[in-house]
């Protein structure tokens, strides 16, 4: 039979999906019972009564422990963390308040930064949601840019979101198909945001914790430029989520947006890869016309040791479709840098997880076993 260190090993790989961490690390392991006859108990405790992902630790916590020599069957009970236990965690994590599932359901968070402004990351942002709806996955729009905001423009959204009888509010959804959120929603139109630090902070956490944004395959988060406070709260507050760094050709961009690879590395974030805009154009008699320099993002790429996503060519049409709210990867798919962010957007697909459906029958659910008809083909064990 297996040791309860092995055990405990094992729930170290079940994932909050919302706090981003281990429920071993997370203090939410309330016990561990193994029994001769093969039976390993497990309780976890939940921040809320009415967890809305509690199906998801009951799969993993029986997938992961059955994968141990000698487990015969996993049974898992929860219980909910006291208010001191509660305390204990929020002050661990440095939250005001623990979520109660407004993130749980979304499988990808992807930061796309720049490091710098003006390099074209809101419109890859943008376009980047697009492509993916485009390729049959849920997405949706996070714009962190609380100063510059212009995601809701480029996803043609221009209308306030509603609140759900939950007190949650509904992303509108963008003809282009992903869900938006957005500061530019609660302000006058074209109003200046000007907040300090904690303003910030508490504005990017009640985006991502009080929007019902429900099953997302990839939620996209349009970062500011720079390696300043929304990053370090994205950070905290999503551990486990993931960069894309968008950046120039030339070697001024390629030099600071390689400051955000660094500053990923010190709160340790996963870079995903780098997209390379305003590459190359073909000009009107067919010439190749390098305005902004050839060659910055697939050095900084190489640099970093990450994939080239793509570079995607200067495009007016990219420009004209963004400031019209139709995103060109959908109005004209086979643009040059329509295929480009689509190829981007591939990309990132096959390099996130994808989460296998759990087949063991899970003994705490009470739920009887199919009779067996005759017809079945064995299970190779």
């Amino acid at each position: 039979m297996p040791t309860e260190e092995q055990v405990t090993e094992k729930l170290a790989g079940v994932i909050d999906p919302e706090l981003r961490r281990n429920i071993v690390d997370l203090g939410m392991v309330r016990s561990i019972d193994i029994h001769d006859d093969g039976r390993v108990d497990v309780v976890v405790s939940l921040t809320t009564p009415g967890c809305p992902i509690r199906n998801h630790f009951q799969q993993a916590v029986v997938q992961n422990v059955s994968e141990l020599e000698g487990v015969e069957r996993v049974e898992v009970g929860f219980d909910v963390l006291s208010d001191s236990e509660k305390g204990e965690l929020q002050q661990k994590l440095g939250r005001g308040k623990l979520p109660d599932g407004a993130l749980a359901q979304v499988k990808n968070v992807i930061c796309v930064a720049s490091g710098k402004g003006g390099v074209g990351k809101s419109t890859m942002t943008a376009n980047l949601a697009a492509a993916l709806v485009a390729g049959g996955h849920s997405a949706g729009a996070l714009d962190c840019d609380v100063y510059g905001y212009s995601i809701p423009r480029m996803l043609g959204v221009n209308r306030k979101p509603e609140v759900s009888p939950e007190r949650k509010i509904i992303p509108p959804v963008s003809p282009a198909g992903p869900k938006v959120m957005s500061i530019g929603f609660f302000v006058d139109e074209n109003a200046a945001v000007v907040w300090r630090g904690p303003m910030l902070h508490k504005a990017i956490q009640q985006f991502l914790e009080d929007v019902a944004w429900e099953e997302l395959d990839y939620l996209l988060l349009d970062l500011p430029p720079g390696t300043g406070d929304v990053s370090m709260t994205l950070a905290q507050l999503l551990p486990q989520s993931k960069i894309v760094i968008v950046t120039t050709p030339q070697p001024a961009a390629q030099s600071v947006a390689a400051r955000t690879a660094e500053m990923a590395a010190k709160v340790d974030l996963e870079v995903m890869g780098v997209i390379e805009n305003m590459s190359a154009f073909n000009g009107p008699g067919g010439e190749r016309v390098s305005i902004f320099g050839e060659g910055g993002g697939q050095l900084l790429a190489d640099e970093l040791d990450v994939p080239l996503l793509a570079k995607v060519p200067l495009s007016e049409d990219l420009r004209e479709h963004a400031d019209d709210g139709t995103p060109l990867v959908t109005e004209d798919p086979d643009d040059p840098a329509s295929q480009a962010i689509r190829t981007a957007a591939r990309g990132i697909v096959a390099q996130s997880p994808v989460a296998l459906p759990v087949m063991e029958t899970v003994a705490a659910a009470g739920v009887p076993a199919a009779a067996i008809s005759g017809t079945e083909l064995p299970v190779i064990q």
